[in-house]
């Protein structure tokens, strides 16, 4: 007896066996036969149709767009109805979804009217500049990809400042935002590390048409990162911990005099020492008592020769400068952490005979003063270091 064929058989059973369409009669009909099964093994892999969503798979996502035009369409649905055997193309699109028509079915459009890149020319899975779920930490592992900083004594200082800025309310931490500026002399929280971002390269285009740079990051561990500007921006974005360090603020008037409005809050004074001492006496144009003070200054010397803090002895009035509305106190400390390389280290006797080490006086000129006043009337004082080896303010390093 001859040997009966699959068909045979089926017809036995009055089954009428279905072809699969496994190819198109052109490369649009290809791909979109292509396209459809993709979303069929989504279903049976799921169990449900693919959906909208901003927090769902980029993949789901464009298997939920690909749909909704596939159902749009008649001519797709008469070429796929025969392998619609989930019956999806016969599901009402959900309210509010994309309606872009694209005749074409192409991926790259469907991947551009989501926001993202274009696919890769090996396939759909090989999307660039997607984040898939195994992706999402990824500008945080850029943060993770770091070296030994072998500089990081130029760059420790600034830390330690950064850390007393805050405990002292001079600086503080505020929720990273997307506007917030990525530029050299700034400093960040992210990943549970302080970042200062010590250098930015030329600005570029990027792939995705964004401005970008690459940074030169400096963190308190003592590594530093080359990243771009957008990956730190990701990294701080998606870390919820993540933070942007502010500014030292001088305050809104700062002037030589004060001139209508406003109230008188304290002043910057400036002191040369009318002290013997040997270290006092050789160095006298170049050593000064920097303070700040909410009453008058002559009152605030007027028994220095009394005081260790003003060395046991009398002293001059060389500069002072008004303020309007500002916190003294952490005014002082800013001034003074800021000096701190150039800090007289001495030691005298109070009237009872006991060592006392003054911590407010300087090895500085007090033109240098004058300077530094400048420049915490615009704001621009963090971006400087004092040099008292060259008597100087220099811009420090990496800060553009």
């Amino acid at each position: 007896m001859a040997e009966r064929s699959d068909l045979d058989i089926l017809a036995d059973l009055g089954v009428d066996p279905i072809e699969k369409k496994t190819i198109g009669t052109n490369p649009r009909e290809a791909r979109i036969i292509a396209g459809f099964e993709d979303i069929q093994k989504f279903v049976e892999d799921h169990g449900r149709p693919p959906q909208h969503g901003a927090d769902r798979d980029i993949f789901e996502r464009l298997y939920a767009v690909r749909l909704d035009r596939l159902r749009d369409q008649a001519d797709c649905k008469a070429l796929l109805g025969e392998m619609d055997t989930q019956g999806l193309l016969s599901f009402e699109r959900e309210e509010g979804t994309d309606q872009t028509d694209a005749s074409e079915l192409d991926d790259d459009d469907l991947l551009a009217s989501l926001g993202v890149g274009a696919a890769d020319e090996s396939g759909l899975t090989d999307l660039k500049h997607v984040r898939s779920h195994a992706e999402r930490r990824a500008a945080l592992e850029d943060i993770a990809s770091r070296q030994t900083c072998q500089d990081f004594d130029q760059f420790e200082p600034l830390f330690e400042a950064v850390r007393s800025d805050i405990a002292e309310g001079v600086r503080q931490t505020l929720k990273f935002e997307r506007k917030s500026e990525i530029e050299p002399g700034r400093f960040f929280i992210v990943d549970g590390m302080t970042a200062y971002v010590a250098h930015a390269g030329d600005f570029f285009t990027n792939e995705s048409g964004n401005r970008d740079s690459r940074l030169r990051v400096i963190f308190d561990n003592g590594t530093e990162s080359n990243l771009l500007a957008r990956s730190l921006q990701k990294a701080l974005t998606q870390d919820p911990s993540g933070r942007r360090i502010t500014d030292p603020d001088a305050g809104p008037l700062f002037n030589n005099s004060v001139e209508g409005g406003g109230s008188e809050t304290g002043t910057i004074y400036v002191l040369r020492s009318l002290s013997d001492h040997p270290t006092v006496a050789a160095n006298r144009e170049v050593i000064h008592k920097i303070g700040v003070t909410g009453g008058q200054v002559e009152r605030r010397c007027a028994n220095a020769a009394k005081e260790p803090t003003f060395l046991m002895a009398d002293v001059e009035l060389v500069a002072k400068f008004e303020l309007i509305d500002i916190n003294r106190v952490a005014l002082e400390n800013l001034l003074h952490r800021f000096f701190a390389p150039g800090r007289l280290d001495i030691t005298i006797q109070d009237r009872f005979g006991t060592p006392v080490h003054p911590r407010e006086w300087f090895i500085v000129p007090v033109d240098v003063v004058h300077e530094a006043v400048e420049l915490l009337q615009d704001k621009s004082l963090h971006r400087y270091e004092y040099r008292p080896e060259q008597g100087k303010i220099m811009r420090r390093p990496g800060v553009a």
